[in-house]
């Protein structure tokens, strides 16, 4: 099975884009430390909108994807992240190709 990926976009508040980096780096740096099947978990800003970011996760599969959705720190740290969020985050899902 091919791997799953997301690429979301997120608008800051303007007031919260510091608390939503912050909150996106734990999450980052916990992805990484605790979940070996995330091949991919990146926060990106955007050079000319500072309050605009992506956010970029490459799972090994839908197993992975799953996981990651069910982790303890995500349910604690997606709700303040979308609390931050200006209007609603918007996210697509890919495939891997061979």
């Amino acid at each position: 099975m091919s791997g799953k990926s997301f690429i979301a976009q997120l608008r800051a508040k303007p007031e919260k884009r510091d608390e939503l980096i912050a909150l996106q780096a734990e999450l980052k740096a916990l992805v990484r430390a605790q979940e070996p099947d995330a091949l991919v978990y990146e926060l990106f800003q955007s050079d000319d909108d500072p309050d605009l970011f992506q956010v970029v996760a490459t799972f090994r599969d839908d197993a992975a994807f799953d996981h990651h959705m069910q982790i303890d720190f995500h349910d604690r740290l997606v709700p303040p992240i979308l609390a931050c969020v200006d209007g609603e985050m918007q996210i697509a899902f890919y495939r891997s190709l061979p």
